[in-house]
């Protein structure tokens, strides 16, 4: 079936991006499927997110922008999605990347699945803030009925990775905006890719083609939150799937030795703490177990890691994989 003609709409999430929304867009408008509605949701932004955006509407009728009172990112997903137009929606941050074949070949991959698949969802880099590569995800192949290996990590990654179809997002009921209003915003997008996954199968393509940004100031870097998140979302899954606990309650000590190892190798001892805190309050044993056998294992492998990678970058640094050309030049 051929794709070219079939609409996408694309949710962009923006509070106070005005240093990187300029290079998300030009990525988005350079993707080779042109039929895209490019919607920016700006979420209360203070700074000059809407002047950036503005020059792009004017050379390219494609964008659309949403202006609300600041609400946190799961609201400005759902009030994109909300008023797009397209029976598929994809989702990009206001600071990642895309290689220009990605949504081409994701609604490939979601039309070949057809009406059971739900969601589609591609590998990613890490780029730094000269979107510069710093490294690779592993690659993952889940596809099909993938609600057991969520429970044991969100394998996806990020919330720029997937396209989903419409009555997927109906049927998760968008995004989870109570998880801010409960102080652990973070993990929504694990909780609607689980959500989706209990109604519908997922599809994979293997390529590269996110280029996730990971700054000291964005959501993802204050790891208590992420874990309170984590956490909430566990709680929410478990009470659905009973039967899934075993996997859940494994997916929560590999996302705590995870934060507690990237707290002790980043010198972020407040985070070990309060992360252990967490930890320990919920599961006393685990938390000794992980604290004393774990972490120190891993530290030290990740200390070595880090060693190599950075030798390695050091004689030959990592090119971008994300490379954007003049996307005015194919309208």
């Amino acid at each position: 079936m051929s794709t070219g003609a079939l609409l996408v709409s694309v949710v962009i999430p923006a509070y106070n991006a005005d240093a990187t929304i300029d290079e998300t867009l030009r990525s988005v408008r350079s993707q080779s499927h042109r039929e895209l509605e490019i919607i920016v949701v700006d979420d209360g932004s203070t700074d000059n997110t809407i002047a950036v955006v503005q020059r792009h509407l004017a050379e390219d009728s494609r964008i659309i922008i949403i202006e609300q009172h600041n609400a946190g990112v799961a609201a400005a997903r759902n009030a994109g999605w909300q008023g797009a137009r397209a029976d598929f929606v994809a989702f990009i941050d206001a600071d990642d990347l895309w290689t220009p074949c990605k949504i081409e070949q994701q609604l490939q991959a979601l039309l070949d699945g057809g009406e059971r698949t739900g969601l589609v969802y591609s590998w990613y880099d890490w780029i730094d803030a000269d979107s510069r590569v710093s490294a690779r995800s592993d690659p993952v192949f889940h596809a099909g009925e993938v609600l057991d290996y969520l429970c044991q990590g969100n394998f996806i990654g990020n919330g720029s990775s997937a396209l989903v179809r419409r009555e997927a997002l109906i049927a998760a009921k968008g995004f989870e905006s109570g998880l801010r209003a409960s102080g652990a915003e973070g993990c929504e997008d694990l909780l609607f890719y689980c959500r989706v996954a209990e109604a519908y199968q997922f599809a994979v393509v293997p390529e590269y083609q996110i280029g996730y940004r990971y700054l000291p100031n964005n959501m993802s870097s204050n790891m208590p939150r992420m874990f309170r998140s984590w956490m909430l979302v566990a709680d929410e899954i478990m009470t659905r799937h009973p039967e899934r606990t075993t996997l859940l309650e494994l997916g929560f000590r590999n996302y705590a030795r995870w934060l507690l190892r990237r707290a002790l190798t980043g010198g972020q001892l407040w985070y070990f703490a309060s992360i252990f805190g967490l930890l320990f309050r919920r599961n006393p044993l685990v938390a000794l177990r992980i604290a004393v056998h774990d972490v120190p294992r891993d530290t030290v492998s990740e200390i070595r890691w880090k060693w190599r990678h950075q030798r390695r970058r050091a004689v030959r640094p990592p090119a971008s994989s994300f490379a954007i050309g003049d996307p005015s030049q194919s309208l």
